[in-house]
């Protein structure tokens, strides 16, 4: 689907670029063609000096989304999330960071969640990054406590992960 609607501007790339960063972030677009998140509109000259591109780019690729009732039902739709990643450890939570040999392989996420909760650890949270919009994607899982060593071990075990990072 990510693929389908990026093909939508494939031969703009300025407006992929804001595409792209609408999803990353989880912003919506209202029936008025504006940028938002929720109920507080995003200046669009705001998202045009983080993507290094023109305003007009900006509102350009916001009135096709509108205008495109395939993309408007998803942009409308689309919410953000709080990702507790950075705050996990100023938290006391723990923080796995798995980095996967391929980010399409079925099952890391079950294997990982099972070896998680052999060591009686509860998820908190469970965030995997979409190859389509990261080029180096991760699933990061958050626990209720600190991670064991032999733990990570096993981590290290499971078919289709790469490495193991704990925060």
């Amino acid at each position: 689907m990510w693929r389908e609607i990026l093909d939508k501007f494939r031969r703009f790339p300025a407006q992929e670029k804001v595409i792209r960063l609408i999803l990353q972030r989880g912003f919506q677009v209202n029936e008025k063609g504006r940028v938002v998140s929720g109920g507080i509109e995003i200046p669009h000259a705001q998202i045009a000096k983080e993507l290094d591109v023109d305003r007009r780019v900006v509102d350009t690729t916001a009135t096709a989304i509108r205008e495109d009732q395939e993309l408007w039902k998803i942009f409308r739709n689309v919410r953000s999330m709080t990702f507790l990643g950075e705050v996990a450890p100023v938290l006391g939570l723990g923080v796995i960071e798995i980095t996967p040999v391929n980010a399409s392989k079925t099952g890391i996420l079950g294997n990982v969640a099972s070896a998680v909760a052999s060591y009686g650890l509860s998820i908190r949270q469970a965030v995997s990054d979409d190859p389509y919009f990261v080029e180096d994607p991760k699933l990061t899982i958050i626990t209720e406590g600190k991670i064991p060593g032999d733990l990570v071990r096993l981590l290290m075990e499971i078919e289709g992960v790469k490495r193991v990072t704990v925060y």
